[in-house]
């Protein structure tokens, strides 16, 4: 089923795969920035830019739930996680070792240099999100 994405939304995906369609949805309707005014602008929020992995993390509930659902943070945390590290193996272009929490720092750290590199654009970001969804199943 495909995600239906609202930057208003209350819904919450929970598997890597529509974590990362929901970004790709979010930067698309948001945009990507760089350098100053990163918070400011439509569908983002007070505390996270609007740069690749704000968009996973908007995507992955912060700051879009509501106390009128229940969630399963634990697997939405999760799937998050797996999300971070199928998109650094994707822009890395090879197998990016962090099962530690410790190490988790380097999924991160080669995005954060992905999504700074100058002219980097929404459509880029969106173009990875979905390939890093596509490279397999995603499973928890």
């Amino acid at each position: 089923m495909k995600i239906r994405y609202s930057p208003e939304s209350v819904v919450i995906p929970d598997t890597p795969a529509a974590i990362l369609e929901w970004a790709a949805c979010h930067i698309e309707h948001v945009g990507i920035h760089q350098g100053g005014h990163l918070f400011a602008g439509p569908g983002r929020t007070a505390s996270l830019a609007c740069w690749p992995r704000g968009a996973i993390e908007v995507a992955a509930g912060n700051g879009r739930g509501t106390s009128q659902r229940t969630y399963d943070w634990e697997r939405i945390r999760l799937a998050r996680d797996k999300a971070l590290h199928a998109l650094a193996e994707h822009l890395a272009g090879h197998p990016v070792q962090a099962d530690n929490p410790a190490a988790k720092q380097l999924h991160r750290d080669v995005i954060d240099r992905w999504s700074a590199q100058p002219g980097r654009t929404a459509e880029e970001a969106a173009r990875a999100f979905r390939a890093a969804a596509r490279a397999d199943e995603l499973p928890l």
